[in-house]
């Protein structure tokens, strides 16, 4: 049997009478394992321009276009974080646990053309190797993130070579979750289980699958999400094999609808859950099968994830991709899988450690650890016909993996909710 984690005492408001979410110590924790990672990779210093990263490093969020942001960050000194336009005149005041600020040098992607992206860059690599040489660091390693060639090119130029990419070291970083960082993703999951509510309660014959994620997108504001995605929502012979979504397509009697509410969050830490729903009638016995199938897949995976145990373990449980007639697993990748979220959520805004999938696993299987984050999703159906799926938010404690996420998943709900 699964097991469900323990509800959370408090809210998103803030009170001087309960110990609650300590943003403080948050910070610190994720500061103090960037840098512990760092040191076991050998890395002194880190340029930084990932949009989630920087959050990480510093907990600053602010304007997304590419590489209009970045941070220096040093394992044994303050970062120095290089804000965008009204950001860099802003934020001192309100961020001050940074003590170092400069504005930050941009190229807009190169829109401002060859010539002067190559000129702005040349000034922007010669203000990072003066930080460097201040601190007795260059020539030292620096891992470099989200930042184009245009950069790595002028760092080159101006003596800065011995690079290396960030993304593998600050995956190791994020992949363990202090209690701050877990109680986050519980209170995202408590959003999202009232969205899914609010969705059973609208969804109905003759209503769109766009008009489910304006409901959606409504209803996780409302709720306290910080970002609140509409959802890829699926409906009728769309939801078999999993593709494009929010067609406009009519809601009809009958018809089985998915959703995926992945990328909602609270404090930066996002959801992946999906929940299944037939419209207008009870479900076939074909349909309860496919998801009973799903179920019983995902509470088997679940049961298996506890620390020392690998990605292995747990990936037996999906059947090959060969199960519905195709020839490699990369077919299925990211439809039958495991992954790790937090900063960002899941899906298109990434993947944190670990992946659990028969495509990787079984050769290069990873530890799960106390402290992991993992949603485990999975689908059956048949294509152009109709198709399920479900999807559960997990926290790998001692004792093994808890649930997150309480919206009911035991089957297929009925629509429109009476």
């Amino acid at each position: 049997m699964v097991r469900f984690a323990p509800k959370l005492t408090f809210g998103s408001a803030a009170a001087d009478w309960q110990d609650r979410l300590n943003v403080e110590r948050m910070r610190q924790y994720r500061m103090e394992r960037a840098r512990k990672i760092m040191q076991k990779n050998g890395i002194p210093v880190i340029l930084e321009a990932s949009q989630t990263n920087i959050r990480y490093l510093t907990g600053l969020r602010g304007f997304a276009y590419p590489m209009c942001r970045f941070v220096l960050f040093f394992a044994e000194h303050d970062p120095v974080m290089y804000e965008h336009n009204g950001y860099y005149h802003m934020m001192p005041d309100q961020a001050t646990w940074i003590k170092e600020w400069r504005p930050a040098r941009s190229w807009l992607t190169g829109a401002c053309g060859l010539e002067a992206s190559q000129d702005e860059a040349k000034q922007f690599a010669a203000d990072i190797k003066q930080e460097l040489q201040s601190r007795g660091l260059l020539g030292e390693k620096l891992g470099l993130g989200g930042f184009d060639g245009i950069a790595r090119e002028a760092l080159a130029a101006v003596g800065i070579k011995n690079v290396v990419d960030t993304r593998a070291i600050l995956l190791e970083a994020r992949s363990i979750k202090n209690e701050d960082e877990i109680n986050c993703l519980k209170t995202a999951a408590a959003i999202v289980d009232g969205v899914w509510f609010r969705v059973w309660e609208n969804l109905k014959p003759g209503i769109k699958d766009t008009d489910l994620a304006t409901v959606a997108s409504a209803a996780g504001y409302e709720y306290g999400a910080e970002s609140a995605v509409p959802g890829g929502w699926r409906t009728g012979p769309n939801t078999f094999d999993r593709a494009f979504h929010q067609s406009s397509r009519i809601i009809q009697v009958g018809d089985l609808v998915y959703g995926s509410l992945c990328g909602l969050t609270y404090m930066g830490y996002g959801t992946c859950t999906y929940r299944s729903f037939i419209v207008g009638t009870k479900p076939t016995d074909k349909e309860k099968d496919w998801y009973k199938k799903v179920v019983d897949r995902i509470t088997a995976m679940i049961e298996e994830i506890k620390p020392g145990k690998t990605t292995a373990d747990a990936a037996k449980h999906f059947p090959p991709a060969s199960s519905w007639g195709y020839k490699e697993e990369v077919e299925v990748l990211a439809s039958e899988i495991g992954h790790g979220i937090g900063l960002g959520g899941g899906g298109s805004s990434g993947y944190d450690i670990p992946i659990i999938n028969r495509q990787w696993s079984f050769k290069y299987p990873q530890v799960f650890e106390e402290g992991m984050t993992i949603a485990v999703e999975s689908r059956e159906g048949e294509t152009r016909v109709g198709g399920v799926r479900l999807e559960n938010m997990l926290v790998v404690t001692k004792d093994g993996a808890e649930i997150m996420d309480r919206f009911p998943r035991d089957e297929i709900l009925i629509a429109p909710r009476v």
